[in-house]
């Protein structure tokens, strides 16, 4: 008896292994449930001068219009690449809708949900189906790797002057009150 369910549970552990191996959702699940108890937190930073880099970066949304972040300057952006088939993307994606529905009316701050594989309809499906509010763009043009070097997910806050003050690669839980304050800190800022 012992050893059928020793053989159970092990069959159980098993499949659960391979589910967050191969099921983005799952492996989406897991790394949330990370995010909750504390792991994955991005990381504030002072403040880098992006010497004007941003003229240029361009983004488009469902609708064709463009929106270039060097026209944004007196503006803070929150620049988020993901894609709808990365696992760790899914999984901030609720604590990042979060975060939007808390700043969405604050005309200070600038949501970009870039999608890095450029399937802008297929982006916005995927928005809808899980019943999230953010605002989607496709890439437009050329991005610095200052901004975004393949990793994914990729999230960028300039401050109102168009300097990087927050980069973070990986999945982090933006609903986090350090980030909530940090946010709010930027938005009032001069």
């Amino acid at each position: 008896m012992k050893f059928i369910k020793k053989n159970i549970l092990n069959a159980i552990f098993l499949v659960l292994l391979l589910a967050i191996i191969f099921v983005p959702d799952a492996k989406a699940f897991f790394i949330k449930g990370l995010m909750e108890i504390g792991f994955y937190k991005p990381k504030i930073e002072a403040p880098v001068a992006t010497n004007g880099y941003l003229n240029g970066i361009r983004f488009k949304d469902v609708k064709g219009n463009i929106i270039d972040l060097g026209d944004l300057k007196g503006k803070v952006i929150f620049l988020n690449f993901w894609a709808t088939w990365c696992p760790p993307c899914r999984a901030e994606m609720p604590s990042i809708n979060k975060l939007y529905n808390q700043f969405k009316n604050d005309q200070n701050i600038v949501f970009i949900f870039a999608d890095a594989d450029g399937e802008l309809a297929k982006s916005v499906k995927f928005m809808a189906e899980r019943k999230y509010e953010l605002p989607v763009y496709k890439v437009e043009s050329d991005i610095p790797e200052q901004l975004f070097s393949g990793a994914l997910p990729t999230t960028v806050v300039l401050d109102k002057q168009g300097r990087l003050s927050l980069k973070h690669e990986g999945a982090a839980d933006y609903a986090d009150k350090k980030i909530i304050d940090f946010m709010l800190k930027l938005s009032h800022s001069k």
